[in-house]
């Protein structure tokens, strides 16, 4: 987390939280939800703008992180702004460099261990690691792909529905209700 973040939320400990502006795509996009956007429906069905202001994106990433009950947000200042996620807290990108399989999340951080992987009734494939559990974005497919096939990684099957509960995080917490107040 950023200093300015953590000397704004000792100056302003009680800001109340923020639910529904902001989302995080199946592509490690993320959107910002105004009340118009929000109100024709929810996401990922109506994602509202895509952030392209690559400081603004990289401030969201340095600050994103989970709550206790799974729920994850973008410490902005003072405020939580809780994230509506399509499939998982973390969109991750594979990479094989010489005879290895480099893993980073869409934050920019690096994954140093691979726990577990699954693979959901659609066929997307998830990775649970030390910082989280992913989504591995389409664009990284063959080289995940690659990774099974040489048995560095030996996928289990779980529906989608399962994989929240599994993993502790939570895809909406604005309609779950588990974070009404600020941090």
């Amino acid at each position: 987390m950023d200093d300015i973040v953590r000397a704004a939320l000792k100056k302003w400990p009680r800001v109340p939280a923020c639910h529904g502006w902001l989302g995080l795509d199946a592509r490690g996009d993320w959107y910002m939800r105004d009340d118009r956007v929000q109100a024709a429906g929810p996401f990922p069905q109506v994602k509202g703008s895509r952030l392209l202001h690559q400081k603004l994106v990289e401030f969201i990433g340095r600050n994103y992180e989970a709550d206790a009950d799974g729920a994850w947000f973008f410490q902005n200042g003072p405020q939580r702004v809780y994230v509506e996620l399509e499939a998982a807290p973390l969109v991750l990108g594979v990479q094989r460099i010489a005879d290895d399989y480099r893993v980073q999340t869409h934050t920019g951080a690096d994954v140093a261990q691979v726990k577990s992987v699954w693979l959901d009734e659609l066929g997307r494939l998830f990775l649970d690691t030390e910082l989280g559990f992913g989504l591995v974005r389409s664009l990284d497919m063959d080289a995940a792909a690659d990774a099974v096939n040489e048995g560095r990684w030996a996928p289990a099957e779980r529906p989608f529905a399962e994989l929240p509960v599994s993993f502790g995080y939570v895809l909406s917490p604005q309609r779950s209700g588990l974070t009404r107040t600020g941090a």
